[in-house]
């Protein structure tokens, strides 16, 4: 078997969860693409190391102010925007269903954005950018180089990875339709196991406000689209990740803070 077979869940993880280029693939087996489930915390760690050295570059350079400001922008380019963009889905379908599960559906797929989006967007933006300023200015952040910032990106595409393990797929045909099918769940659990144990021996027992504030999160908005939608899609997969780490942002906004 080619290496690049091997590989080939993981390039598929990193395609749909980041804008960095994989070159060019072969139609992917639906095999494969439930396989690449368990890369998303794996592709959480690349792109929190590119954050990682981009706030340590960053903040040797500029003030917190305007370095937050940078990282946010190469936090969202690192991203594609893909799951900003499923926020922005989500916030107008849920207003605009009426609580129609089928209009729901269907708004999802409305390429445009309303009003209710937009506003969405630049309030979790604000506080986005916000709790990234916060922690750049904090010496325990400077301390550790910056690496906490990892924690967001892995957690949240964690949160996403349970969700698909754990939620029925609303639509009947789509790409998260191969996820649910052809996922496993043991590789799932063991896969999740491991990233809060690592997390853990990062942050001890600061570790409990940041998982907190993310289990709660994912179980509210769990309950939200089982009941709109009766399970999850691609867009409320991504507007899950983008709150989950405005969540963690937080969380470890609270934890750190204990400790100063």
């Amino acid at each position: 078997m080619k290496l690049n077979n091997k590989l080939q869940p993981l390039l598929i993880a990193i395609q749909f969860l980041s804008s960095i280029p994989v070159g060019k693939m072969p139609m992917p087996k639906e095999q494969d693409i439930g396989a690449s489930l368990t890369y998303y915390p794996l592709v959480g760690v690349g792109l929190g190391l590119l954050l990682s050295v981009s706030a340590l570059i960053l903040m040797s350079v500029f003030e917190s102010t305007l370095s937050a400001a940078i990282l946010l922008a190469i936090w969202v380019y690192l991203t594609g925007a893909l799951h900003i963009d499923g926020l922005a889905d989500c916030a107008d379908a849920w207003i605009g269903g009426l609580g129609s599960k089928q209009r729901t559906l269907a708004l999802m797929k409305d390429p445009t954005s309303g009003p209710f989006a937009i506003i969405v967007l630049i309030l979790v933006m604000l506080i986005k950018y916000t709790a990234i300023e916060a922690l750049l200015s904090m010496p325990w952040v400077q301390q550790s180089y910056y690496l906490v910032f990892i924690l967001p990106l892995v957690l949240s595409r964690m949160s996403a990875m349970i969700l698909f393990a754990t939620t029925p797929y609303a639509r009947k045909s789509g790409l998260g339709k191969a996820i649910s099918e052809h996922l496993s769940n043991n590789a799932v659990w063991l896969v999740s196991c491991v990233v809060l144990l690592l997390a853990s021996l990062m942050l001890r027992w600061q570790l409990l406000p940041v998982m907190l504030l993310g289990s709660v999160g994912f179980l509210y908005l769990r309950s939200l689209m089982l009941r709109r939608i009766d399970g999850c899609t691609g867009d409320t997969a991504g507007a899950l990740i983008e709150l989950t780490e405005v969540l963690i942002l937080l969380g470890l906004l609270i934890s750190i803070g204990q400790v100063l």
